[in-house]
């Protein structure tokens, strides 16, 4: 059984080891990646099931990624959380997200709202299959 995909994008590097690690534990499978336009050009290829989106990254900025992410019908179902220290930014973007994590998120706290998600996930799946 493949793992469902977390996508990170988060440009430091700390933070997003904890993200990765976080969610590794949690049972997705991550891939991390630290610049914006790298990840606006990675959402056109793959479809994440999960997405931990920071707003302030380099080229370009998170609300745009957001709004990629939510304009897109391939990316319809992916979940995504934003992990900012921007509180007022975030505030305006809250009703595109299922989760605004305001920084610094702790590793527990991520892993225990990631496997969440994963099973609801598989309820959902298993709900489907009936």
């Amino acid at each position: 059984m493949t793992k469902p995909l977390a996508l990170i994008i988060e440009d430091n590097e700390d933070q997003n080891l904890v993200f990765t690690t976080a969610l590794d534990q949690a049972g997705y499978g991550t891939e991390s990646i630290f610049d914006g336009g790298v990840a606006v050009e990675r959402l056109k290829h793959i479809v994440p099931d999960m997405v931990i989106l920071d707003l302030h990254l380099p080229n370009t900025n998170g609300s745009i990624i957001l709004n990629q992410i939510r304009t897109d019908p391939r990316l319809s179902a992916t979940r995504v959380i934003l992990a900012t220290a921007d509180n007022a930014f975030a505030s305006g973007l809250q009703f595109q997200t299922e989760l605004v994590l305001l920084k610094p998120v702790s590793f527990a706290q991520l892993k225990q709202l990631a496997s969440r998600f994963l099973q609801s996930s598989k309820q959902t799946d298993d709900s489907q299959d009936m």
